[in-house]
C-alpha cells in the first residue's frame, strides 16, 4: 500500500449514483454504506468525498449483495465473474483490436440493456454503446458511464499506456455526470448524444497486448480501485503539480513561485497552464489538504490536532471548519463512522 497520504478521492455524486440499483430494489442503503465505512450524512453534502478504498469497498459490497457486477443498474444482473472472464479472453489475443472484439462479444451475451461495439471510420476508432431501450432511465445512464470508464481503463491496462481519447459521449447532460468526469477522461465531453461511448485514433488498435496471465491476478485483486487512478494523465501540469505538492505534504507546502521555479518556468506560465486545464494552484492545494485529511482520518490513529498541524492549520478549530465545508460532516464523525466496522470485513459479511 502506498504510504503517502492524499491519494485521489471520489466525489459523493458517484456514491449516490452507484446506489441507484440497490435503492430501486428496496435494499437498505444505510446498512450498505455502513458496511463500506461511508457516513450516510455525506449523501446530503454536494461537495463530500470518500476515499478510493471506501468507494471500492462499496462496489464490492453491492456486487456481493446483489450478485451483480453492475450493482443492479441494469434490468438483468451481470453474472459474477464476467469481468474476469473477459479479461482472460482479451489476454489471449495479440492486439487491442482483437481484445476489444472478443471482450465486447462476450459482454453482449450478458448485458441486457446495451450492446457494446467497435467500429472504425476514417482512421478513428469508435466505441459505441447503443441501448436496447427507447428511453434509458437514470440507473442505466450511470451503467453506461461506468462501462465507458471501466472499458477505457481496461483498454489502457491491456496496452500498458493511457489511451488518448478524442471525445467521450454520454446520453446525459453535464449536471448529471459529476465534476470529476472531465478530469478522468481528459477529452471533450459530448452530451445528449444518441449513443454513449468514446473515440480515439485507430492506430491504437494495432498496439500489442502487454500484460501476462500472471499479472492479471494482481490486476483483478486491485480492481476496480486501480482503474480509478492508474490511468490519469501524468503529463498534465495539474497532475505534476499535485505530485510535487504531495511529496512535500509533511512540510510547509511550497508557494506558486517555488513550484514554478522547480518546473523551470515563470509563475505566470504555471498559472496559465493550470487555468487552461480547469484548475488553479490554490484549488490544488485545497484538494490535496482535503484528500490528505480524509486519508489520515480513515487510515491512521493520529489525533485531530495532529492532523491539523500536519496539514498546516494553525488551529484545530480551523481544520474542523474546513473539513466540514469539504465533506458536510465534522472530522470526528467521519472517523467514527469509517472505523465503526471494526475488523469485520463487509465482503466477509455478505459472502460468508
Amino acid at each position: 500500500m502506498d504510504d503517502l497520504p492524499a491519494r485521489h478521492t471520489i466525489e459523493i455524486f458517484q456514491v449516490r449514483q452507484t446506489l441507484r440499483g440497490a435503492l430501486a430494489r428496496g435494499l437498505d442503503a444505510e446498512r450498505i454504506l455502513r458496511r463500506a465505512g461511508i457516513p450516510t450524512a455525506l449523501l446530503q453534502s454536494a461537495h463530500a468525498r470518500v476515499t478510493l478504498h471506501q468507494y471500492a469497498t462499496l462496489l464490492g459490497v453491492l456486487r456481493c449483495v446483489m450478485r451483480d457486477e453492475f450493482w443492479g443498474l441494469c434490468s438483468r444482473p451481470v453474472p459474477i465473474g464476467s469481468f474476469a472472464y473477459c479479461c482472460r479472453a482479451a489476454l489471449r489475443t495479440s492486439n487491442l483490436r482483437d481484445a476489444i472484439t472478443v471482450a465486447f462479444g462476450l459482454y453482449r451475451l450478458v448485458l441486457s440493456d446495451f450492446s457494446p461495439h467497435l467500429r472504425v471510420t476514417d482512421g478513428v476508432a469508435h466505441i459505441a454503446l447503443p441501448t436496447r431501450v427507447a428511453v434509458p432511465d437514470d440507473a442505466l445512464r450511470y451503467a453506461l458511464r461506468s462501462f465507458t470508464f471501466l472499458g477505457f481503463g481496461l483498454m489502457s491496462w491491456l496496452v500498458a499506456r493511457r489511451i488518448e481519447l478524442g471525445c467521450v459521449r454520454f446520453i446525459d447532460d453535464p449536471s448529471r455526470s459529476g465534476v470529476d468526469v472531465a478530469r478522468m477522461f481528459q477529452a471533450p465531453l459530448q452530451y445528449e448524444a444518441d449513443v454513449a461511448g468514446f473515440s480515439f485514433d485507430a492506430r491504437w488498435l494495432d498496439l500489442p497486448i502487454i500484460p501476462t496471465p500472471q499479472s492479471l491476478e494482481d490486476f483483478l485483486r486491485q480492481a476496480p480501485a486501480n482503474l480509478l487512478v492508474n490511468y490519469r494523465d501524468q503529463a498534465r501540469t495539474c497532475d505534476q503539480t499535485r505530485t510535487m505538492l504531495r511529496a512535500r505534504l509533511d512540510t510547509q507546502l511550497p508557494s506558486l513561485e517555488q513550484v514554478a521555479r522547480e518546473f523551470g518556468i515563470s509563475p505566470q506560465t504555471l498559472n496559465r497552464r493550470l487555468v487552461r486545464e480547469g484548475n488553479s494552484f490554490q484549488a490544488l492545494k485545497n484538494e490535496l489538504r482535503r484528500d490528505a485529511a480524509i486519508d489520515f482520518l480513515t487510515r491512521t490513529d493520529m489525533t485531530l490536532t495532529e492532523i491539523a498541524n500536519h496539514l498546516g492549520f494553525s488551529e484545530a478549530s480551523t481544520f474542523h471548519r474546513s473539513f466540514k465545508s469539504w465533506t458536510g460532516v465534522a472530522p470526528g464523525e467521519y472517523r467514527r463512522t469509517a472505523f465503526d466496522l471494526g475488523s469485520d470485513s463487509p465482503l466477509r459479511r455478505f459472502t460468508g
